[in-house]
């Protein structure tokens, strides 16, 4: 009872400082993020969120995304959908006439909201991110279900190497491989939620591709085979549901509809599916498997190096979720994904990157306050609240957290360059929640200690490259400052006042006193 009060007083504490339920369009989570979409913008007040003592940080997207943590996230955010719903329910009718808004002022409003929101589309919302969102959307909520299978897997193959309790190992090993073996429904389903159809004809139409009936069919020569195309087939099947159910509505009459529609979505983009897509995707995820495979092969080492110095990069782009299908497709052949571990290295140089800062700020106890709490999440693989609030109001410091994780990555790649292969059997976590789903092909003994090689690798080159490179003079002289009042000011005043000449972040902002007080930054 008292975590259901924690998180609905965490709720309550972010509905008014987001301008109230009038102000929400939606509500969604990822992860880590509480994700609204916002009427107005101006009506946030933001450096009262960072302030909350639940809020990691806050991030600037196509939505506004309030850093939360895993687990945290997923039970907020019923909490604030509920009072959201609660406030516009006993909300009073506007009020007119005197004593009411003004018409003008409520258009003022109106039109400075639509005016930031532009500025924001034009700034980040490009057509090809928003696709990527929209391929993101698609497989996030498969992740808890990837992770919990995946866990399940990793202790279902630690059971039957020990040989122990064979009369369970079937059992878990059914759960394990349940989910993965009607993955493509479940992407189908979400691909025609988010692409505007209806999600049920989506899940229908992928759900051919994983019918064991499909074996007694040719096409292009061949034999299909049940799940041949995988998630990406069932990804193009769903589209073309989606766009065949549309044109259906608007050229079916309205009486007939209800038969007509669902009948030719299933049949035409069935039919098409069967004959084409099955085998495209077919091949398309078996080249990617096999370019995998060589990359890290034939040159994991330089290849680790590359992946992991610019995960970080692309994360502040957006483009990381181009990756998202490629890691589930790896996993749906191979039962793993060998990128997912190599690019986690990015979160291990950002560790050892906020080490480093906090050895190197010794003055400034407020950025040292927000490294110590932020650090147990950022090992866990959490990296919002030292990327936020730490690394990138720095500027530098962000860099050779890349630096570390180019280190950590080539180090990995390079076991796989050699034959031992480290990959995850799930999306979603990295740092040391890895290690649960760790998978490879020289026993879960070796890959343990190559996926820990390669943190402590990450953690010391983001150290040594940030302590030794990652500030100037000037970063120096503005930030290695005490930001705590002097005693006599203390003393004079009855209480704490800001020190004088209390240094800023790049934006202007309070690096503040813990994550929630950084400076997003970006």
């Amino acid at each position: 009872m008292a975590t259901e009060d924690k998180n609905r007083a965490t709720a309550a504490a972010i509905l008014p400082l987001v301008g109230g339920a009038a102000n929400v369009a939606s509500i969604a989570h990822c992860m880590t993020r509480l994700r609204l979409g916002l009427h107005d913008r101006s009506l946030v007040d933001d450096e009262a969120l960072k302030a909350l003592p639940a809020v990691m940080g806050v991030v600037e997207d196509d939505t506004y995304q309030i850093v939360l943590g895993p687990g945290t996230v997923a039970r907020v955010t019923p909490e604030f959908e509920q009072l959201v719903e609660e406030e516009r329910e006993t909300a009073p009718a506007p009020a007119s006439g005197p004593g009411g808004p003004a018409a003008a002022s409520s258009d003022d409003l109106a039109a400075q909201g639509a005016a930031i929101k532009a500025q924001q589309k034009t700034k980040n919302a490009t057509p090809f991110k928003l696709f990527l969102r929209k391929i993101a959307n698609i497989f996030v909520p498969l992740i808890p279900a990837l992770i919990g299978c995946g866990i399940i897997a990793g202790l279902n193959g630690l059971l039957v190497n020990l040989e122990w309790l064979p009369a369970v190992t079937p059992a878990l090993a059914a759960m394990a491989s349940g989910f993965m073996a009607l993955i493509a429904v479940f992407v189908g389903y979400n691909t025609a939620k988010e692409f505007g159809g209806t999600p049920i004809l989506g899940g229908a139409v992928a759900a051919i591709i994983v019918f064991p009936g499909v074996a007694n069919i040719d096409a292009f020569g061949q034999t299909l085979s049940p799940g041949q195309g995988g998630v990406l087939g069932a990804l193009g099947a769903a589209v073309l549901a989606v766009y065949v159910e549309k044109w259906c509505r608007r050229w079916v009459p309205e009486a007939l509809d209800v038969l007509v529609t669902p009948t030719l979505t299933v049949l035409i983009s069935g039919l098409v599916t069967i004959f084409g897509l099955m085998y495209v995707a077919g091949e398309i995820s078996s080249a990617i498997g096999t370019f995998a495979d060589w990359l890290l092969s034939n040159g994991g080492a330089g290849a680790g190096f590359v992946l992991g110095g610019l995960f970080l990069p692309l994360v502040m782009l957006g483009l990381h979720q181009a990756l998202i299908p490629i890691h589930t497709t790896l996993i749906e052949q191979q039962g793993y994904t060998v990128l997912l571990p190599i690019l986690a290295m990015a979160g291990a140089g950002q560790v050892g990157a906020a080490m480093a800062v906090y050895f190197r700020l010794l003055r400034n106890e407020s950025i040292r306050r927000t490294i110590k709490s932020a650090l147990p999440a950022g090992l866990l693989g959490v990296g919002e609240p030292l990327i936020y609030g730490v690394s990138l109001p720095l500027g530098r410091p962000f860099i050779t957290a890349c630096v570390g994780g180019a280190f950590g990555g080539g180090f990995v790649g390079l076991f796989n360059q050699l034959g031992d292969t480290v990959g995850s059997t799930a999306i979603g976590p990295s740092g040391w929640a890895l290690f649960p789903l760790l998978d490879g092909n020289h026993g879960l003994g070796s890959t343990i200690a190559i996926y820990g090689g390669g943190l402590l690798v990450g953690y010391v080159a983001g150290f040594l490259a940030t302590y030794f490179f990652g500030f100037g003079k000037d970063l120096l002289a503005e930030f290695n400052v005490s930001q705590e009042p002097a005693p006599s000011t203390v003393a004079a005043t009855g209480g704490p006042t800001t020190a004088p000449n209390r240094p800023t972040g790049p934006d202007g902002t309070d690096p503040g006193t813990d994550p929630a007080k950084a400076p997003a930054g970006v």
